[in-house]
């Protein structure tokens, strides 16, 4: 009953074994109130190519993979959340407070607002693009000839709540839910990302001839290995530290939440993103639900039911 859209694709060849975009229709047998009815509002465009949203707590994978690279004493860092942190006279809002003393996977795990503002007042508005640049989420992907929406970034003032705030998804922050899934198949695959494929191959029509159309893997690099490791071991403590393992089966499923604050009196937007660690079932996956609510509890159940389906058999 929302809009929002479900992806998986072998991170390895870039073959997508499912894709939904909702509201959708058959083109075969088009609704009779399908320009009147508001449940059918954007049922023309393809929300996992073209669409782009506020990436809510899922940047944080963003902003842990600068700290992990640009803080030498990282391993020092510890946080103490008492549900808010003031900058500049403005507050960061936590939902709850998260905990004494945390480190980085403490952190991550329990997504703290506080934690990632602090992280990103120090890394500065210009290294979060930079690093936002390299996952691929501020370029276009060109999937079987179709150019995939670009996600954006506004470098907010050193020193500011708003640059607070866009260290935690939030502020300005735009993403193309196909970029998200390519960044976690780099993330999975030792930082060589590649980009989804709809069509394996094309030929002349009643024929085995190969037509124009490129039968290629299409690659592009994101973090360095050793970040990709430390994102991995990172996003699987997210799993059975916060996420629950037993919705999940026995799959090794790294994954991070985002419940994204859209404003208007709205619900938030509800995402999961991650990926399986395991070579039989090489998947990546992103599940974005509008207005959908919390992520973890909305967007993971769904991500939890695809996974299971597409690794069973």
């Amino acid at each position: 009953g929302h809009k929002g859209t479900v992806a998986v694709y072998d991170y390895t060849t870039g073959d997508v074994k499912c894709l939904v975009s909702s509201p959708s229709f058959d083109p075969n047998s088009p609704p009779s109130d399908l320009e009147t009815n508001p449940a059918y509002e954007g049922a023309y465009m393809n929300r996992f190519l073209s669409a782009t949203y506020p990436p809510g707590s899922t940047f944080k994978i963003v902003t842990t993979a600068a700290a992990l690279e640009q803080k030498k004493d990282l391993d020092q860092f510890r946080y103490t959340c008492t549900g808010s942190l003031t900058v500049e006279g403005q507050e960061i809002t936590c939902p709850y407070a998260h905990g004494t003393d945390m480190d980085l996977a403490q952190c991550l795990a329990t997504s703290c607002n506080g934690a990632y503002a602090t992280l990103a007042l120090e890394l500065g508005g210009d290294t979060l693009q930079k690093y936002m640049e390299e996952a691929g989420l501020l370029s276009s992907q060109t999937v079987c000839d179709l150019h995939t929406a670009k996600g954006s970034f506004t470098v907010a003032p050193d020193g500011s709540a708003l640059l607070g705030w866009s260290g935690v998804g939030q502020y300005e922050d735009l993403v193309n839910p196909c970029g998200m899934l390519g960044l976690m198949g780099g993330i999975a695959n030792r930082g060589v990302a590649v980009v989804p494929k709809l069509v394996d191959r094309e030929t002349i029509s009643g024929s085995q001839i190969p037509a124009a159309f490129p039968d290629r893997t299409d690659t592009y690099k994101v973090f360095s290995e050793e970040t990709c490791e430390k994102l991995k071991e990172l996003m699987r403590n997210n799993v059975t530290a916060q996420y629950g393992q037993q919705q999940f089966g026995d799959l090794a499923v790294c994954a991070k939440s985002g419940t994204a604050e859209v404003g208007g009196g709205q619900q938030p937007h509800a995402w999961f993103v991650g990926f399986l660690d395991d070579t039989e079932h090489p998947l990546a996956f992103v599940v974005v639900v509008e207005n959908g609510g919390g992520g973890a509890r909305v967007a993971g159940a769904i991500a939890a039911k695809v996974l299971l389906q597409a690794t069973a058999g």
